[in-house]
């Protein structure tokens, strides 16, 4: 087979759009999955301007290709988004790269772009299920983090999710397998540290008939059940070491025996692991394989706690607040801005989960159209530290963004839980209309 060849059955064979470009904008080749992200066939793309089939926002001021045509630099995961033939728009990544012969002399370029539907589409959900750790932060290690995800997914490396207790580890775990290849099979979750020591192995890896007294049938395991999706183990460093050693056979061979059984099952699965511990110290103390390790280790991930990520309090709050008002029927506007100086003030060693409970109780006993500081759990109680000392390590300019958009947040609930009539909303947040017209006008807010 030609090295031409090779490359087009390569392109042919990939999910993200591909075009090349001569020198004079003309469209040279268009893969399958190009045809279908943009409803135009090759044989109408070939030959044609690429800003005649690929129609996008970036086309007139910011063209990536065009920009790497000039500066000869590539360019990868520009966002933005498409058109299609029949006037679709499909949120896209774009990169791009100059196509050159053996001696160096540019023909054209090449532009790969992905669609980001799905990955839109299971923000959309979550965020109507409620606020979640993942998809609604301001926190730059979490947008890198976001970023990352269509290739993690994409990817059949295992995964190692790293991060304190209700940080949002399982949450993650599932969308990564909603956004994969395996997101039609089954996920799967096993909290390791739930289940004692002497069951997890036939939990795992299920049992046959007779294998001991009781077995008076086949049981499948979680991975049996897993097959053709998405594993997730959970507190993976509570498995001991004897157990350990089975794991990294089925992560090394792809398969493994049930209890009692005479021959091994293969294990088509994708495994994603998280912890809350150290692993590196529990290897040095001799707990954990080093080799399982580097297995289940392949992609990292790292989610903050929320003490690291106080920026994004005032949403995951006021989704909390939205979501049990409406399970409990409730007509709540808000919460007093002194509550947020509590929230700040706090560390939530319990994360994000902490703080869904801390805002389920106040719903609860809320009997008010906004939630006051009355309503604050004892540990909340604290002395108010300023925000500069709350964000210990953050700026001036974020710490009073952080501020602002807590109290914004407050004033624009407040305003649509009373139809937008200011004279009932400063009643309800204690303040005179004066006043409440000075903070929409600071703050730029116009109308619902």
């Amino acid at each position: 087979m030609s090295d031409e060849n090779l490359t087009a059955n390569i392109l042919e064979s990939i999910s993200d759009g591909v075009f090349t470009v001569d020198e004079d904008w003309k469209i040279t080749s268009f893969n399958r999955a190009a045809e279908k992200i943009t409803g135009v066939s090759r044989k109408q793309a070939i030959g044609q301007n690429c800003f005649e089939v690929f129609k996008s926002n970036m086309c007139e001021s910011s063209c990536p290709l065009r920009r790497t045509m000039k500066t000869g630099k590539p360019l990868v995961d520009r966002s933005g988004f498409c058109v299609t033939k029949k006037g679709r728009r499909i949120p896209i990544s774009v990169s791009t790269a100059l196509l050159v012969d053996a001696r160096g002399r540019v023909l054209g370029g090449a532009e790969t772009f992905r669609d980001l539907s799905e990955l839109e589409n299971l923000k959309k959900e979550l965020a109507s299920r409620g606020p979640n750790p993942v998809f609604r932060s301001k926190s730059p290690s979490l947008e890198k983090l976001l970023a990352m995800l269509p290739a993690v997914s994409d990817s059949t490396s295992s995964i190692l999710i790293q991060g304190e207790t209700g940080t949002g580890k399982e949450v993650l775990a599932r969308a990564i397998h909603s956004l994969s290849p395996r997101k039609d099979g089954p996920f799967v979750a096993v909290n390791c540290g739930a289940i004692p020591e002497n069951l997890l192995e036939s939990e795992l890896f299920g049992y046959k008939k007779g294998a001991f007294t009781g077995a008076d049938r086949d049981k499948p395991g979680r991975f049996a059940l897993a097959e053709g999706g998405t594993l997730f183990l959970d507190e993976i460093g509570d498995i001991a070491p004897p157990l350990q050693v089975k794991l990294l056979r089925v992560l090394q061979e792809r398969e493994y025996e049930p209890l009692g059984g005479t021959k091994p099952a293969r294990a088509d699965v994708r495994l994603v692991s998280a912890t809350n511990a150290d692993l590196a110290g529990l290897i040095a103390e001799g707990t954990f394989r080093r080799d399982l390790f580097y297995r289940v280790n392949v992609i990292n991930l790292a989610l903050p706690p929320l003490k690291d990520r106080k920026e994004d309090i005032p949403d995951l709050a006021s989704g909390f607040l939205s979501t049990f008002a409406s399970k409990m029927n409730k007509k709540i506007d808000g919460f007093a801005p002194e509550v947020f100086s509590r929230f700040y003030a706090y560390d939530w060693p319990g994360n994000i989960r902490e703080l869904e409970n801390v805002v389920e109780r106040m719903v609860v006993l809320a009997d008010a159209p906004v939630i006051g500081r009355d309503l604050l759990p004892t540990e909340l109680l604290t002395p108010v530290v300023s925000l500069k000392e709350a964000l210990s390590g953050a700026g001036p300019a974020k710490v009073a963004r952080v501020r602002d958009e807590a109290e914004r947040e407050c004033i624009v609930s407040s305003l649509d839980a009373h139809g937008w009539r200011r004279a009932e909303t400063a009643a309800a947040l204690g303040m005179d209309k004066a006043t409440l017209w000075r903070k929409m006008k600071r703050f730029g807010i116009t109308g619902p």
